[in-house]
């Protein structure tokens, strides 16, 4: 059975990509900041729910070495946990947009390699964004080119770069990282768009369900690759 942990999965699109993934059989941790909602969010989906906050690296190595001790190994891993940082661009909302959309997927990854190596498919997909991509924010015929939102943008160019570099540096890993499509979820409430979360999290499935000969270090959407 395929065993997969999901970061931020308590809701949105981490939500359903759990819902999905356990329909297909995936033994699911959902990995939750707060643990009341998270065991709510698992005990609904029928998961397993570990405690896990991206920013904080104790709370990330209890994680892993749970799944660890439970499983042995880990074959999925999903890096969905976010944040927008709209709004305040000083320095302290740079440093939680950074430490949460990107140094938080070096913290988990970091933790989970031991338990990736032990699988016989491992594969990491890191929940991106074009909003990080520069081909589209400087496109005016893109929806990201009028969104004013520079440390999510920045951030999310972090975290696909990083996935890029994990590629090269561990070629027995799947490594991608995609852009969901604009999504109804807390984070955009505020520009009133999106569609509903489980149908971008059919992305996600797809690249979580990569068979052993799957692609590596791609940045992509539901169309295919896309410009970075």
């Amino acid at each position: 059975m395929t065993v997969t942990l999901i970061t931020g999965a308590n809701k949105g699109i981490g939500y359903e990509t759990a819902k999905q993934l356990l329909e297909l059989g995936h033994t699911v941790y959902v990995g939750a900041r707060d643990p009341e909602r998270g065991e709510k969010a698992a005990a609904e989906l029928g998961a397993r729910f570990v405690q896990l906050d991206v920013t904080d690296d104790a709370s990330v190595t209890g994680a892993l070495a749970t799944i660890g001790a439970a499983e042995g190994r880990l074959d999925v891993l999903v890096h969905n946990a976010g944040i927008l940082a709209a709004g305040e661009t000083g320095g302290p909302a740079a440093l939680r947009a950074f430490d949460t959309n990107a140094v938080g997927v070096v913290r988990v990854t970091e933790a989970a390699l031991p338990l990736l190596r032990r699988s016989d498919n491992p594969t990491v997909v890191t929940v991106s964004s074009s909003m990080g991509s520069f081909w589209a924010v400087t496109n005016p015929e893109r929806p990201e080119y009028s969104l004013p939102l520079p440390l999510y943008s920045a951030s999310k160019a972090a975290a696909t770069m990083l996935t890029v570099h994990y590629a090269k540096s561990e070629p027995g890993i799947k490594f991608n990282a995609l852009e969901p499509g604009p999504t109804a979820t807390d984070m955009t409430v505020a520009f009133g768009i999106g569609r509903p979360p489980q149908e971008s999290a059919r992305t996600v499935v797809r690249l979580a369900t990569l068979g052993p000969d799957g692609p590596t270090g791609t940045f992509s959407d539901e169309n295919g690759e896309i410009p970075f």
